[in-house]
């Protein structure tokens, strides 16, 4: 999730009766959708024995504080280990996990029945994921083929906060609303709900 730190895993299999050393490479870098590279934020490398038939595992972690303030709109981080087993004339193996972090920053509640032409109030609320203040707070938000842009207070670590709106459909039949959350620290976290607007 966006805004923790990130545990991973990597799992090796000596599958064969004989003894082997791996040499491990690990990088991660931010990126785009296109996979373009925008930041390394870790590289590391180690050395395991494994028995025959042997597994071990390797855990590795990713702080907030080391790809947050890289991380694009895409929030992608790209990872990948080279396996290299010694003495053996250059066996290499490449594993790639590309990580796309979630955000459950925007919830939207919408009351039970909402009528055409009768003036409905939605509860939006909001979060700041991250381990550190955020100011400049926004919120935009777009029905009926209008935005409205909404200054919202600064939100204090990790703390979640909440507005009412209110409006009036126009017209039965699905109506979509969309929320746009940024501040200084992050943007563009969405959110969005399909309303049902039954005739009056």
């Amino acid at each position: 999730v966006f805004g923790k730190d990130i545990n991973l895993v990597l799992v090796l299999n000596n599958l064969s009766s004989d003894r082997k050393s791996i040499r491990v490479d690990m990088s991660a870098s931010t990126i785009l959708y296109t996979r373009r590279a925008v930041a390394e934020i870790l590289k590391a490398a180690t050395a395991v024995e494994l028995g025959p038939k042997q597994g071990k595992h390797i855990r590795v972690k990713i702080p907030y504080t080391h790809y947050g303030k890289y991380l694009t709109t895409d929030k992608r981080i790209q990872v990948t280990a080279l396996c290299e087993v010694m003495r053996s004339q250059g066996l290499k193996l490449l594993v790639e996990k590309t990580i796309i972090l979630e955000d459950t920053n925007i919830i939207i509640k919408v009351p039970r029945r909402v009528v055409v032409n009768r003036a409905v109030s939605l509860e939006i609320s909001y979060a700041n994921p991250l381990p550190e203040p955020v100011s400049r707070c926004v919120l935009l938000v777009t029905l009926m083929n209008q935005q409205v842009k909404i200054n919202l207070a600064r939100l204090a670590p990790r703390e979640r906060s909440k507005i009412f709106f209110e409006f009036t459909p126009r017209r039965a039949g699905p109506l979509q609303l969309q929320v746009d959350f940024s501040c200084d620290k992050f943007s563009h976290v969405k959110g969005f709900v399909t309303i049902a607007v039954a005739r009056a």
